[in-house]
């Protein structure tokens, strides 16, 4: 038996970074069972802006593998962070690594994440099934729309959910969002940092199932100008205070010190978020913070049956789609249980 393992990484890419791969071909093995069985395998980092050319290399060290639902069994996506060659540290582009030793550090907070990734379908220069000159009608009959007239993209919307489901990826929906050829999936409920390492893992796999129908998915904040929405990346978090009985308070709680750091989150947050995050359409604007009940306009929702539980979860409203979920999942953790 061969195993073919897909080595997938986050490169160096700025100002946001972009998802890269390439195979391995692993022969004598029936299967992977334990990460222990993938060897660290190196990468031209001159070629990523990782490295530069008279010192390249660079090493991809696996951190979690999953079934791959496109080549099928035993074959495997192999999630990894890059390290430095010479002392195997973290590269200076691996956020995964300060974000593990952040959740590690408040393990005992037992924080958990779902993470709604929005994503925007493009055929060549334009969103798809948008017309070649003008624009569709307004956005209205968009969301969670159904027919040919309001929602595109639905065959690889669906084949992508199906391949996450085989992939064993803790997805838990999928819906079409507000602007035409918008589209949404959600990760979690799952600790971080493995909530990030799926989050990379089903966008590769997006932009896998979408390149064989010639069309690509973008993570851009704003990827069409003028009267139409954005693209997010809305974080629920909770700790197991936030979670039983008299989590209101600690919730609460959680919004004020979001608020003590705005700033240094909203920067954090993904590239060209003030083109996102203007006050309209369903944001608060980048340069504010608020929290409220059911406010899809504030940076942070405290969701409607929350408060009338008085315990659960709330959901950051600003992360971009093209954020980095290692450094948002850290942020929010370092802010809401270190101060």
């Amino acid at each position: 038996m061969v195993v073919k393992a897909e080595y997938i990484w986050i490169d160096g890419a700025e100002p946001t970074s972009k998802l890269r791969s390439k195979t391995k071909v692993m022969p004598d093995k029936d299967e992977i069972s334990d990460i222990s069985e993938l060897p660290l395998w190196g990468f031209d980092g001159s070629s990523t802006n990782q490295a530069a050319g008279e010192d390249s290399d660079c090493v991809l060290k696996p951190v979690a593998f999953y079934n791959d639902p496109i080549r099928g069994w035993p074959h495997i996506l192999v999630m990894t962070e890059v390290m430095t060659p010479r002392d195997m540290q973290p590269h200076s582009t691996n956020n995964r690594a300060a974000c593990a030793e952040m959740a590690a550090k408040h393990k005992i907070e037992e924080c958990i994440f779902g993470i709604e990734q929005e994503y925007t379908f493009f055929d060549g220069i334009k969103p798809l099934g948008w017309p070649d000159n003008g624009f569709p009608a307004p956005q209205f009959g968009y969301y969670c729309g159904v027919g040919a007239d309001e929602v595109y993209g639905r065959e690889i919307v669906e084949l992508h959910l199906d391949a996450c489901i085989d992939a064993g990826l803790a997805i838990s929906g999928i819906n079409a969002e507000v602007m035409p050829a918008q589209w949404e999936f959600q990760i979690g409920p799952v600790a971080a940092p493995e909530v990030a390492d799926q989050i990379w893992i089903a966008r590769w796999l997006l932009y896998r199932i979408a390149e064989d129908y010639g069309v690509s998915a973008t993570l851009a904040a704003k990827p069409v100008k003028g009267d139409w929405n954005g693209a997010g990346a809305h974080t629920n978090f909770s700790t197991k205070a936030m979670r039983e009985d008299g989590g209101m308070e600690h919730i609460t709680a959680a919004c004020e010190k979001l608020g003590t750091r705005a700033m240094e989150h909203v920067k954090n947050y993904g590239a060209d978020i003030e083109d996102r995050l203007t006050g309209a359409h369903e944001t608060q604007s980048w340069d504010q913070f608020s929290y409220g009940v059911s406010d899809r306009g504030a940076s942070i929702r405290i969701p409607w049956q929350v408060s009338i539980d008085g315990k659960g979860y709330l959901e950051d409203r600003r992360p971009n789609a093209n954020c980095d979920p290692y450094l948002v999942c850290k942020l929010m953790i370092e802010t809401i249980c270190d101060l």
